[in-house]
């Protein structure tokens, strides 16, 4: 007989007590088999007519209740099992609130999705103000919105704007915020939860109205407009209409706040068996499958090193990054090394002011931000370094200069100290090449900016040993990352499916087509930034130095058009330079138009917004298809984290590979093969694909 999740246990002042112990689980997650497990716990408690109270907690240590177990919605064959799946968690939680006993919900960690649905089922919530007490309903991540309850209680306890936002975002909020937003009641330390939960429970039951309580929702029209207009715009700044959730999330609300709450949960069941079906949704989950499993890797099949110290050589932009995620993240003493002074102040103020912004918010205090800055430390020499177990270096793109670094990294450390270069680049197989220990050497792959971009590419070379493999992969997931592990060839995986998407993007724009039209163009293709924003952001230069290799190595599909040239000459890097495709100096971002008379462009909108955006995505499904081909990835699913991770590929197409499934291989050469026949050679598709397509073969 299986377990059951849910135990009962009584107090002699009329207090039952609720416990929730998924077994074998680390963390709660609710699961469709545990209906009749509540239904049997709730049947028990009304032969107990004498309880006063009923507290709702987790027998974990970390976490209240995680969510629900997304896996049984790959059982789901139709809309309406889906919908029955919504409708059975709705009627639980309907049971537990009409219990005539004052329920209350105990929190401590992870309360997200289904599990905030539970408390919000619960007459009040008491939650710790531990760092990882964390309150959200984040199922719009996953293309869905929340299906037990969520879209009709929520609002109704917050207000609409405030329930809006939650369910919009997916944000999660931390004790003291949730407390601000009147989502729960209390916030006590751990030490005292359970006792001040039961003293909660104790006092009357709250009568609860089921009444909207915002100025703007009592009967004012006009009011509820605004309120939904607002929200619905700030959601599609960035989703771009690209995610079904949101209209769904919104038209959801809005049903229950004009139909009334029964109404409004029949539609919650029914939109959310609806989204289940939904190839968004399907593609976001396979991502969050996808990213769960990669945890548990460990890269090679090594154990890794226990890691204490690590320096940084570089105190620029990446290595102030890697710096903070290594110090705040992953709580590792950090000693950067530069070249001067300036350079390791400058590092140390990168972090300062990143930690500054959460003492700002109240995410941390001030003391907090004191000890949190004394992880970090600096000199222009090689004093502190000696005890490093990782070195990661972040100098210039310049192969003698990295080189050098290797020999003295080597002269001042360990045996077994790690040399990490974060190139992106020049092949570590060079890096490597006069080193005394190359079994030492890896690549390490952050992408700007670092404490924000969740990919790092893991990049050994020949003679990289299983243990270094192991302990880089482990240390980047300490820092918050998703690695993967990359071949050690001309761009490894991101910069090399990313470059023939930008070149192409600029021979657009060569043709005449405006800048701002192939930038809205692949925004609402689902990325999160144009590719002519992109350049400004990473820098022209940048892109100029890494074509060269990549073309020596790879072929002429890689050249960048002439016109990188001509705005290097004129002083045009992008943002770090001031000017670039857009202007720098203006509160509203703003086309530089003399940059056409540069390039001797003149702009005139000739082709339609899918035109461009499938001219320059079908260049990176071919990259893309290359490296998996030739081993550059190990799987498509790598490839589709790498690339959605790494350079934003939309995710609600669930990366290159999955992208292809669903056009299918066949359609995705044929456009291939036409858009060759008018544009050129480099649209052609690559053997891999063309085999794919006649074997009728899928990537997944």
């Amino acid at each position: 007989m299986t377990q059951s999740a849910f135990s009962l246990s009584y107090g002699d002042n009329g207090i039952g007590w609720l416990k929730i112990d998924v077994a074998n689980e680390k963390m709660n997650t609710l699961q469709a088999a545990f209906v009749d497990q509540v239904n049997d716990v709730l049947a028990e408690l009304t032969h107990h007519p004498e309880l006063k109270g009923l507290v709702v907690y987790s027998g974990k240590t970390n976490n209240f209740i995680a969510g629900a177990d997304i896996r049984m919605l790959a059982k789901c064959e139709t809309a309406t099992e889906a919908e029955a799946l919504a409708n059975k968690g709705q009627q639980l939680f309907n049971a537990l609130e009409n219990l005539p006993i004052h329920v209350v919900a105990a929190i401590h960690g992870p309360c997200l999705g289904g599990g905030l649905e539970l408390a919000l089922a619960c007459h009040s919530r008491i939650c710790t103000d531990d760092d990882i007490t964390r309150l959200g309903l984040p199922e719009v991540q996953l293309g869905l919105l929340p299906g037990s309850g969520g879209t009709q209680r929520l609002p109704r306890l917050i207000g609409v704007a405030n329930g809006l936002e939650l369910m919009l975002t997916g944000k999660q909020v931390r004790a003291k915020q949730a407390l601000k937003k009147g989502l729960v009641d209390q916030v006590v330390p751990q030490t005292i939860l359970l006792q001040v939960a039961e003293q909660v429970a104790l006092t009357t039951k709250p009568i609860r109205t089921h009444s909207f309580q915002d100025w703007a929702m009592a009967g004012n029209a006009f009011g509820r407009s605004v309120v939904f207009d607002q929200a619905a715009k700030k959601a599609q700044q960035k989703a771009r209409g690209c995610y079904p959730a949101i209209d769904a999330i919104l038209d959801t609300v809005k049903y229950g706040l004009e139909k009334g709450i029964e109404a409004g949960l029949e539609q919650e069941a029914k939109v959310f068996g609806d989204l289940v079906m939904t190839a968004e949704s399907s593609a976001l989950r396979d991502i969050f499958f996808a990213t769960t499993a990669m945890k548990k890797e460990t890269g090679a099949d090594a154990e890794p090193i226990n890691i204490e110290r690590i320096a940084i050589l570089g105190g620029g932009l990446m290595g102030g990054g890697i710096a903070h995620v290594s110090a705040m993240k992953a709580g590792l003493a950090v000693r950067i090394k530069d070249i001067t002074n300036d350079g390791i102040q400058h590092a140390l103020a990168y972090n300062y002011a990143i930690l500054n912004k959460q003492r700002q918010r109240h995410i941390i205090r001030k003391p907090q931000l004191q000890q949190q800055m004394l992880r970090i430390t600096g000199s222009t020499d090689y004093r502190g370094i000696a005890h490093a177990d990782v070195v990661i270096e972040a100098v210039f793109e310049d192969i003698a200069l990295k080189q050098q670094m290797v020999q003295e990294i080597e002269a001042n450390t360990f045996e077994h100290t790690i040399f990490a270069t974060n190139t992106s680049s020049i092949p570590i197989h060079q890096i490597a090449a006069n080193a005394q220990r190359p079994q030492n050497i890896v690549g390490l792959h952050y992408f700007s900016p670092v404490e924000k971009m969740p990919l790092v590419e893991v990049i050994p070379h020949a003679t990289t040993s299983a243990t270094t493999i192991a302990t880089v992969v482990a240390l980047a997931k300490k820092q918050g990352k998703t690695p993967i592990v990359v071949a050690d060839k001309a761009g490894f995986y991101v910069n090399r499916i990313l470059a023939p998407y930008m070149n192409e993007a600029a021979q657009i724009l060569l043709a005449g087509e405006p800048i701002e039209h192939i930038d809205t163009a692949l925004l609402n293709f689902g990325f999160p930034v144009g590719p002519i924003t992109l350049l400004d952001e990473v820098g022209v230069d940048i892109g100029a130095k890494i074509s060269p290799i990549l073309v020596t190595e790879l072929g002429e599909r890689f050249a960048t058009p002439a016109m990188f040239d001509v705005l290097q000459q004129d002083g045009r890097k992008g943002r770090k330079s001031g000017k670039g495709f857009y202007l720098y100096n203006t509160n509203n971002k703003e086309v530089d138009k003399s940059v056409y008379t540069l390039l001797g462009i003149t702009p005139e909108q000739r082709l339609t917004e899918a035109n461009i955006s499938i001219r320059c995505t079908l260049m990176m499904l071919n990259e893309a298809a290359r490296c998996l081909h030739e081993g550059v990835i190990q799987s498509a699913r790598d490839g589709d984290i790498g690339a959605i991770f790494g350079i934003g590929f939309p995710p609600f197409l669930g990366g290159p590979f999955h992208y292809m499934d669903h056009l299918g291989i066949d359609l995705v050469v044929d456009m291939m093969r036409e858009y060759s026949d008018a544009h050129g050679e480099r649209f052609a598709p690559c053997d891999y694909l063309v085999e794919m397509a006649q074997q009728e073969k899928r990537f997944y």
